[in-house]
């Protein structure tokens, strides 16, 4: 009796576990596929081919009458999208693309270029998907050909941009970019790496946009291309900006000045002299002896914005001065720069830049327990304050504070 109520709970214990399993099994999401098939490999005859031959022995007359019925299927895709039915759309784009390679590659390439766009526009993340796919299976084939086809692998590299596949993107270019150094075309070399390095910046590739800039700007130098060698220093300043790299891009702003010198265009001199103290000041945060450049720039960028008359440049100089002046322990300095700076704003006709101004002066004599001193500049403050009619409460307690102290 006993052995045979053993078996039967062994046997409840065994079903109940399997049955655990079972559930548990079933309970589990189920993998999808990542993508399903590819609708731009169905092999579906296509019904504006089925009155017509074989699609691989059609004449260029037949694909030449083909071509406006395939033109009318974008733009019927076009309206499906515009009416909000967006399955509707891109199943008539794959039906369009699948038409579009009996044209060859290039015009396949450009039609996915275009319906690719849009795919990544509208967030079809499998379309996109689809196209990228058949994209690189066009690629290795063009890759096989004995002979290179520039113009449908510029097409390539432009297609993979526009699905957002930068690095599928500059593999195309690196080889395009390899083909026309063998030729030795420079035109097309210049060409091709400013293509690359706009694909560099546009992901924030800072680095890999540098090199590439920099050899853009060995070229134009080179090549006597004066124009172009400007606009490569102007975008290598960028570059470096956004880097956070100082000391780079002292060395840029630096060859930029120059060339603004020997051009005679002194316009640009005030900001790239107020950008290269900025750098020089980052830079003094780990060697404080860089301090004195950040100052000698600074000055240079007021007396430069003086003499130009661009007193809003000037202001902000001085403004800068300032405040290094303060931390350094300059009050005299800085006091005297900032009467500069009213009158820097003063000819700007910086209202709001006079009233900072008076109250950074009002906050310095404070510092000095020049209290007579502060008062003035306070209440020269809220006269302007009362004009622009902001922040007058605080002028009115800035004062009233040092009114009473003075009781």
């Amino acid at each position: 009796m006993l052995r045979r109520l053993s078996v039967i709970i062994t046997t409840a214990l065994l079903w109940q576990f399997s049955c655990s399993l079972t559930l548990a099994d079933s309970q589990k999401p189920k993998q999808p596929d990542k993508f399903p098939p590819s609708p731009l490999e169905k092999i579906t005859p296509d019904p504006l081919l089925l009155p017509l031959v074989d699609p691989q022995k059609l004449t260029p007359a037949q694909l030449q009458q083909l071509a406006p019925q395939i033109d009318q299927l974008n733009e019927a895709a076009a309206a499906q999208l515009e009416a909000g039915n967006r399955v509707a759309a891109f199943e008539i784009w794959n039906r369009e693309l699948r038409l579009r390679r009996l044209y060859g590659s290039l015009p396949e390439v450009q039609a996915l270029s275009r319906v690719g766009a849009i795919a990544f526009n509208q967030n079809e993340r499998e379309e996109v998907q689809y196209i990228t796919q058949r994209l690189q299976t066009i690629q290795q084939q063009t890759l096989s050909q004995p002979l290179i086809d520039l113009q449908l692998l510029r097409s390539l590299g432009e297609a993979y941009q526009k699905v957002r596949s930068p690095q599928l993107a500059l593999e195309i270019y690196d080889r395009v970019l390899a083909t026309v150094r063998q030729q030795k075309d420079t035109a097309a070399i210049v060409d091709t790496l400013k293509t690359m390095g706009e694909v560099h910046l546009a992901w924030f590739d800072y680095p890999k946009a540098a090199a590439t800039y920099q050899e853009l700007l060995s070229l134009a130098t080179a090549n006597g291309d004066h124009l172009n060698e400007v606009a490569y220093l102007q975008q290598l300043a960028y570059i470096y900006e956004q880097a956070k790299e100082p000391q780079q891009s002292i060395n840029i702003l630096s060859k930029l000045a120059k060339t603004y010198v020997s051009d005679n265009n002194t316009t640009p001199l005030p900001k790239l002299k107020l950008a290269i103290a900025a750098n020089y000041q980052l830079l003094a945060k780990e060697n404080p002896s860089l301090l004195a450049e950040a100052f000698k720039n600074y000055q240079d960028a007021y007396t430069t914005a003086w003499e130009l008359q661009q007193y809003v440049d000037a202001g902000e100089a001085l403004q800068q001065l300032i405040a290094l002046y303060r931390s350094q322990g300059q009050i005299d300095d800085a006091l005297q720069t900032s009467q500069i700076l009213i009158e820097a704003q003063t000819k700007a006709g910086n209202f709001y830049g006079m009233m900072q101004a008076y109250d950074q002066m009002g906050q310095i004599y404070l510092e000095r327990k020049q209290n007579p001193q502060a008062l003035a500049a306070f209440q020269k403050g809220l006269e302007l304050a009362q004009q622009l009619k902001y922040d007058e409460s605080y002028f009115a307690q800035q004062i009233e504070k040092l009114s009473k102290a003075n009781l």
